[in-house]
């Protein structure tokens, strides 16, 4: 067994797999690697969160299993509480529950309320008093309004919350009422310590110690082992995709030009694109999508040698994350990344 890096994770099934099954060959690749902290994102396709989480927990001892994310108002809150009880229990306490936002046009056209600052926190504080054994009366919340709210009075659950988050709001709430804070991918150095100093001071503010509030940066990994078609799904098509779902945020978190974005959907080509420019694209249309993007908004990520990919990777604890999501790669891509990653003083 390698040795253990708990500020290390990556995110399982990553873009669009062709079976969740693939998973179970990547966990223990990932726990032979010694990879801290497996990440599980939720897509309303072959990647539902509560199938892949038990999954998961079956098949591993020592890795962390997170959800980032799910989210909170599509189960029932009890049924969510239950949930995570049950994998803490399944895991021996390896597990987080971890919740975001959502995409807004997604949930619009499914008939989903957008979520809430508000809403995130309220859930927060109830899962925390379900899962010390409390019966709540009478819950009358930005979550919603429930005669009783109820597991079992015999819980004692210390069971960690971790928020994705993105812009202010979010990560100040993640400071004051979570254990992990979760950034997003493609944010530049300046974002990242903006982001932790954020989240940190948010901790303190609400008399909390921003130590045990964990920022993982979601630095994307691409070292030059990989075949040029992947690379080029893995970053530009990343990349255009977040563009595509939510780039006016992306660029105003990062301080981008706007009007970079602005001709980026102007292209006919990316107008045209039938869905996600990561799971459709081709690579001659990537490489055409490439010349749209400047290359200091491909720069935040790790390339090159396996050596360049694991410095570039520690260099974000450096620039203040508590640790690193080595994201867009499986755990058989990072392997020489992690065998040359320099063991944290």
């Amino acid at each position: 067994m390698a040795a253990h890096h708990p500020e290390l994770g990556f995110y399982t099934l990553a873009g669009a797999p062709e079976s969740p099954r693939e998973m179970i060959g990547e966990l223990a690749e990932a726990e032979r690697l010694g990879i801290g902290a497996a990440f599980i994102s939720e897509r309303f396709n072959i990647k539902e969160a509560a199938t892949l989480s038990g999954a998961a927990g079956a098949v591993t001892e020592r890795i962390k299993i997170v959800t980032a994310a799910t989210n909170h108002n599509t189960r029932h809150p009890i049924v969510t509480a239950s949930y995570a009880t049950t994998m803490h229990r399944l895991t021996g306490g390896r597990f987080s529950l971890g919740i975001g936002r959502g995409i807004a046009p997604m949930f619009k056209a499914y008939g989903i309320a957008p979520i809430t600052t508000a809403q995130m926190e309220d859930f927060a504080g109830v899962m925390r008093r379900l899962w010390k054994g409390e019966t709540i009366i009478g819950h009358d919340g930005p979550i919603g309004s429930y005669p009783v709210l109820r597991l079992d009075p015999s819980f004692d659950e210390d069971i960690e919350l971790s928020l994705v988050a993105f812009g202010p709001n979010s990560l100040a709430l993640g400071g004051r009422a979570f254990d992990h804070v979760i950034l997003h991918t493609f944010f530049t150095d300046e974002t990242l310590q903006r982001c932790v100093h954020t989240v940190k001071q948010a901790a303190e503010r609400a008399g909390r110690d921003p130590g045990e509030v964990t920022v993982w940066s979601c630095y994307a990994t691409v070292g030059d082992h990989i075949p040029k078609p992947a690379m080029l799904r893995k970053t530009v098509g990343r990349l255009a995709t977040y563009l595509q779902a939510y780039g006016d945020l992306l660029v105003e978190t990062n301080r981008w030009d706007p009007a970079v974005l602005a001709a980026f959907r102007a292209d006919e080509m990316v107008a045209a694109m039938p869905g996600a420019i990561d799971a459709v694209a081709t690579p001659p249309q990537l490489e055409h999508i490439a010349t749209l993007l400047p290359r200091e908004w491909l720069a935040p990520m790790a390339t090159g040698s396996a050596a360049d990919c694991a410095m570039s990777v520690r260099r974000q604890l450096d620039l203040g994350a508590d640790a690193v999501i080595m994201h867009g790669a499986t755990p058989d891509e990072l392997a020489p990344i992690v065998a040359a990653y320099p063991t944290r003083p």
